[in-house]
Order: structure tokens, then sequence, then C-alpha cells
């Protein structure tokens, strides 16, 4: 409870008018620096997984193979955002569990992660309505796995993309790569522009 609190009053924050905003409450999208700037505030540290939303954590791939600390998490879900064939997958879990998608990402700019927005959001969204724990994993756990939680919060949070950032940099550092920041741009445009509608 405490914690959902702590976020009540960091989303009502974030919500505050930035000094683009204009008289009509939309503001301009940031651009890629802009956006880089921001996620280098707040929050820089990381633990192996951190709470960012309620139930909702982001991890790394010690954590996802730390079956202890998973059941000590009480992680009902795992996201793997750098899931590969020569890698463990759902077997890992058997006898746990725990419900398991995987992503084949690669972090890189050039790597187009947002055919993945609205599964992974999906997936995540399944898990907290039924009560589950999910835990969105990738190699380090600051820019695959990151980028698909800032889409979750952006699609089924209706948060624009700098609360998103400014929710889950409250609690972990996280640094999506360049290209990424510009797709989950897009992603910003389309929905604030489906949200007038």
């Amino acid at each position: 409870m405490a914690f959902v609190s702590r976020f009540s009053r960091s989303r009502s924050s974030s919500r505050s008018p930035s000094r683009r905003e204009s008289d009509s409450g939309s503001s301009p999208a940031l651009t890629v620096a802009e956006l880089e700037r921001l996620l280098c505030s707040g929050k820089t540290a990381c633990n192996h997984a951190d709470e960012v939303w309620p139930n909702l954590y982001i991890g790394d791939q010690d954590i996802a193979a730390d079956r202890r600390a998973l059941s000590r998490l009480g992680i009902t879900h795992i996201l793997n955002c750098a899931h590969s064939k020569w890698r463990g997958g759902a077997e890992y879990y058997e006898g746990m569990n725990i419900v398991y998608q995987g992503i084949e990402a690669h972090d890189s700019p050039t790597f187009d992660m947002s055919v993945n927005f609205y599964p992974a959001a999906e997936f995540i969204h399944k898990a907290l309505c039924i009560g589950g724990k999910i835990l969105v994993h990738c190699a380090v756990g600051v820019s695959r796995s990151a980028t698909l939680v800032l889409a979750y919060l952006m699609i089924r949070q209706n948060m624009t993309l700098v609360e998103a950032i400014k929710t889950v940099k409250g609690h972990r550092g996280v640094v999506p790569n360049r290209g990424f920041l510009r797709q989950l741009s897009g992603l910003d445009s389309i929905l604030r522009t489906s949200r007038k509608i």
C-alpha cells in the first residue's frame, strides 16, 4: 500500500505543466536529446530487480536465473526481452507456476522494438489483472525491458512518454537506446492523437 501512495504522489507531480506546454494543454513531443537528459535525472542505480509499478518489476538476467529470489519476490510471470534459443526459456521455470513469454530483441538502435509494444503490454496487463507479479527483464535491465515497460505504462495506464519515464526513473535507473526512444516517441504521438479523437 505504501508503494501505491508513493506512486500516486509521483504520478500527480509528473503531470505538472512543462515549460513547453501550451495553453491548449498539449505539449509537443520531446526530442531524443531531451528524453536522454530526462533519463539522466532521477535514480540512476539499479538492483537486480526493482518494482517500478505495483507488482511490475524490471530486472536483469541474474535475477531471472535465480529461482530462489523469484520465489521470494512472488513472481508469477516473466517477460524475457532477451530471449534466445541458446538460453533456457519456459523450461527453466518448470515446477514454479511461472508463465513465461520470450521476445528475441536486440539492444540496437536499428532494431524495431515497436512490433513488441502491444503484445508485451497485453502480457503485462493480463498478469497484473489476475493479481500476478511480473518480472520484465533483459541482460542488464535498462534498455530493452525498460522500453517495453514504458510502452505498457503508455498503452495501458494512459501515461505520456515523459510521465512513464518519470514513473520508472523514480524506482530504477533506465537508459533505452536512441532508436528505442525514437520508437517510444512515435508511440507517444500516436496515443496522444488517438486520445484526442
